[in-house]
């Protein structure tokens, strides 16, 4: 719960500096990559260990990502000398909600019986964005489980349009 909280304090804090910056989506790409570099075991506890001088973690962590901005290299050695760096994935899932609620964006995730085609996909995405009064970005999901239908979950709901979700609800109808 404090690592969740301390990366959505620094998520909200780098917001604020990339607004000030104009450099919102710059700022993402960093963090997605530092993200991608923090789920590495080996370059997580390279990172995390007190035996490594800063000034080689710095020159690592800068030498990968390639960052010349030096607000953003201020950001990433302050991580390293909190000993942050493995809530690098949090604070840039939190920024991309953040970055997602300023751009009136909401991401959905559907999961059907079979695979969507892009048609398909986008006209899930435009009548949730008619529901929710926002643009909807969604991620498609095969679970043959299902039988038919659809289960979404966005903005904080599951909505189960599923075959199997029907069933069940008319198995439970019925036993009653």
């Amino acid at each position: 719960m404090a690592r969740r909280y301390s990366a959505r304090r620094y998520a909200e804090a780098v917001f604020e500096i990339a607004l000030a910056e104009k450099q919102p989506d710059e700022w993402q790409a960093v963090l997605d990559r530092m993200a991608g570099l923090s789920r590495d075991a080996s370059i997580a506890a390279f990172m995390e260990s007190p035996d490594i001088a800063f000034a080689k973690k710095a020159k690592v962590i800068n030498e990968a990502l390639g960052i010349s901005d030096p607000m953003i290299q201020n950001f990433l050695h302050l991580l390293i000398i909190k000993r942050r760096f493995g809530t690098v994935a949090a604070i840039a899932g939190e920024y991309r909600r953040l970055l997602d609620v300023n751009r009136n964006i909401e991401r959905a995730e559907v999961m059907t019986a079979v695979p969507l085609d892009e048609e398909e996909s986008k006209k899930v995405a435009l009548r949730l964005g008619e529901i929710l009064g926002k643009k909807v970005i969604t991620t498609n999901e095969v679970k043959p489980g299902l039988i038919g239908g659809m289960v979404v979950r966005v903005a904080g709901k599951l909505l189960d349009g599923s075959t199997r979700g029907r069933l069940e609800s008319l198995k439970a109808e019925i036993s009653r």
